[in-house]
């Protein structure tokens, strides 16, 4: 069986992230991943992660924020700035002991071409993760051709994707180039929805396929974590925060087990 992590998701209403990351382990998971955002959060970063390894837990990778990403693709100086700000968070993550990060490409519905203004940029990030020994996961978001782009003119083994699930459902409509990723998928994030919009639900609480998409992350040769990304919010809240991680930790279990038989 392989083993299940969770997110320490700052996005919960209604409740703290320090319940939150109490919820988790009274769950029974062992390994998470953080929001690294530069976010002005009640509980820093910095104090989550030392909350987290407090607790024994495993911190797997940390999920870069990504606010002003679209500029990387642009001329300008915003554009140049993003590299200095993603090298200082490798560098913060790398200090803080965490192998790995997840970056978006894109943000929003619409974003400029990608083309090598981007590339160049882009480059000069994941070397600088390279000296490090860190990995950099590309998410896909909302807009196709972007990871592809990257994949294909960046060959480094420490570059590769973060698959979301939910963004594959709802934002890809289920069409996704599975063998163009093989061997470099590096990380997951497995939640569902109904393609009304990113729900981040339970698995299993839409009409994701996930016989189909676990079947194909296993053709990809993914071997990593099952990793959820899920939200504490609409008709959840009428259950406990513990109960609400406890199913949860039931849920990565069955697709832990679907994998297993594929």
């Amino acid at each position: 069986m392989r083993e299940l992590a969770v997110a320490n998701q700052n996005e919960n209403e209604k409740v703290s992230i320090i319940e939150t990351i109490n919820s988790i382990n009274n769950a029974g998971f062992k390994n998470v991943f953080v929001q690294w955002y530069n976010e002005n959060w009640e509980h820093s970063q910095e104090e989550q992660i030392k909350i987290c390894k407090k607790l024994g837990f495993n911190i797997i990778f940390a999920h870069l924020g990504y606010q002003n990403i679209n500029s990387i693709w642009e001329e300008g100086i915003d554009g140049d700035n993003l590299v200095e700000r993603y090298k200082k968070d490798i560098k913060d993550c790398y200090e803080n002991g965490i192998p790995m990060v997840v970056m978006h490409l894109t943000s929003k519905k619409k974003a400029p071409m990608y083309g090598k203004i981007g590339l160049n940029r882009i480059k000069k990030i994941v070397e600088y993760a390279k000296e490090l020994n860190m990995k950099v996961a590309f998410e896909n978001t909302k807009i196709k051709g972007y990871l592809e782009y990257v994949l294909e003119n960046i060959k480094d083994d420490n570059v590769g994707i973060c698959f979301d699930a939910g963004h594959y459902h709802v934002h890809f409509d289920d069409e996704f180039n599975f063998e163009f990723f093989k061997d470099r998928i590096f990380a997951v994030h497995l939640h569902d929805n109904d393609k009304s919009d990113d729900l981040h639900l339970l698995p299993f609480d839409g009409t994701m396929d996930w016989k189909y998409v676990m079947k194909k992350l296993k053709e990809c040769n993914y071997n990593g974590f099952i990793t959820m990304e899920l939200c504490y919010r609409y008709d959840y809240s009428k259950m406990s925060l513990d109960d609400f991680y406890k199913v949860g930790y039931e849920r990565g279990l069955e697709l832990s087990k679907i994998v297993s038989e594929n």
